[in-house]
């Protein structure tokens, strides 16, 4: 009769193995990674290098067409922020409604489920974009100013400068708020660009709302900033419009996604 030696079970020690803690990807990771997205389809790289190449074709063509009078470094960086005031708000739309047009929803909020760091990582990335292209044209129109012979041509100061770069930026948050509260490129870009023109139209129709005007219309309100020219009540008239115009769909897109199924 034989018999069958069995080791006795035995657990590994506690000590042997320690599941990794999981850490959530920081907003910088986030904001990195949305980055990159802006840049990763054909639509959107195109309209980045359609307004690399405008900025850098509207400054040479005031270098050699303009009048001298006209090379001063403020003519030539509020001339070379024109490709981007237009174009960064409509990639600032792709952005905040790519997980839903191109359906990575369901894969973005199931890796981070907080989806307002999703959001705050999209918006950075956009203001990102936006500084980005203020640094390019900043030092491309210091270039073509000193190229130029106009006589005393930097005059801008730090205010001019600082006026540019809000007007930018927020153009561009414009832009991410409309994305955010439709969450369609399709109806975000035709209402970026079709309800403050109506705004503007109906102001320009109507003498009698001129004066009610300057606080709703964010085109008054921006231009002034973009033209380098705001003071006084400017500023106030900017900060209702952008209440209206930025921070009410910003708000409201914000509170959409938190409730919005993703399928």
């Amino acid at each position: 009769m034989s018999t069958t030696m069995t080791k006795p079970a035995t657990t590994p020690d506690a000590g042997e193995y320690s599941p990794r803690p999981f850490a959530r990807p920081s907003v910088a990771r986030l904001t990195a990674i949305e980055l990159r997205k802006a840049s990763d389809t054909r639509a959107s790289r195109w309209l980045l290098g359609l307004t690399a190449f405008a900025t850098a074709a509207v400054g040479l063509i005031l270098l050699f067409v303009g009048d001298t009078a006209d090379h001063q470094l403020d003519d030539f960086l509020g001339l070379t922020l024109v490709p981007g005031l237009v174009v960064l708000p409509v990639v600032g739309i792709l952005l905040m409604t790519g997980e839903w047009s191109q359906r990575t929803a369901l894969t973005t909020f199931a890796l981070v489920p907080e989806r307002s760091r999703v959001t705050r990582a999209k918006i950075l990335a956009a203001l990102g974009l936006a500084l980005g292209t203020l640094v390019v044209a900043v030092v491309l129109s210091v270039l073509l100013t000193a190229v130029g012979d106009a006589p005393d041509p930097w005059g801008i100061g730090a205010a001019g400068l600082g006026q540019a770069t809000l007007a930018l930026l927020l153009t561009v948050l414009w832009g991410v708020a409309f994305g955010l509260a439709l969450a369609s490129p399709a109806a975000a870009i035709v209402a970026y660009f079709a309800l403050p023109t109506a705004f503007s139209v109906l102001g320009e129709l109507v003498s009698s709302l001129d004066g009610a005007w300057d606080w709703v219309d964010p085109n008054r309100a921006l231009t002034e900033v973009g033209e380098l020219r705001a003071s006084g009540s400017d500023w106030t008239h900017l900060a209702v419009s952008c209440s209206i115009w930025i921070a009410l769909p910003l708000v409201v897109g914000a509170a959409r996604l938190v409730r919005r199924e993703v399928k």
